[in-house]
């Protein structure tokens, strides 16, 4: 057998390399495409993420925020501990034309360091108490889910039949870094949870 110096060789092994190449690939057939480059990722935060803030509107949802002698003058419902940083608004709300009569309350905080949904349960546990006048455990147990608004989180209501006033409706949200509740006087849960979105878009920024 002949010896073969090295450009021989090397001329046979890219050959071979060649041929072994041609086998995998048929003739005929074009490369594929290279894949289009992916889209750049959105840079909008998902509703409901990020820090908001609470802060009192002079109209909610279409509701005016009541002033004067006859506005709530005090926190009638425990928001819990507050810290530095915290925000706490209690404001109460008269519908459209409403000159007496029960208004609907809204106590909410904002920059809570703990998880939101137990902060939504103490001040819900404590709005219902003060609905019911201290003749409650205040253990939300029927809530129903329902839309929460652009700023995401959840939004649940439900209704007080054990109270004196049966059609009274509690809602409370929480997201990220708010809770809030409020008292619907002689409605139903699904129109105070319209109405309750309808303020947050208001009073959380």
């Amino acid at each position: 057998m002949p010896i073969r110096g090295p450009r021989t060789l090397l001329a046979t092994i890219a050959l071979a390399t060649t041929l072994t190449l041609t086998a995998c690939d048929p003739a005929g057939e074009a490369e594929a495409p290279p894949a289009p480059p992916a889209a750049p990722a959105s840079s909008t935060s998902p509703a409901g993420s990020g820090k908001h803030t609470l802060a009192e509107a002079a109209t909610a949802g279409g509701l005016t925020k009541a002033t004067g002698a006859g506005a709530v003058s005090d926190v009638p419902v425990d928001p819990g501990e507050m810290r530095d940083g915290m925000h706490l608004v209690v404001a109460d709300y008269n519908r459209a034309g409403q000159t007496s009569g029960r208004r609907i309350l809204f106590v909410g905080v904002d920059s809570v360091p703990e998880d939101p949904n137990k902060r939504r349960e103490h001040l819900w546990r404590g709005l219902i108490d003060y609905a019911l006048q201290n003749g409650s455990t205040g253990t939300p147990t029927t809530a129903k889910p329902y839309e929460p608004g652009p700023f995401g989180g959840s939004l649940e209501c439900l209704s007080l039949p054990e109270s004196a006033n049966a059609t009274d409706v509690i809602c409370g949200w929480s997201d990220t870094t708010t809770a809030a509740v409020a008292l619907f006087p002689r409605t139903t849960p699904a129109d105070a949870a319209r109405l309750f979105a309808a303020m947050r878009a208001d009073l959380e920024h």
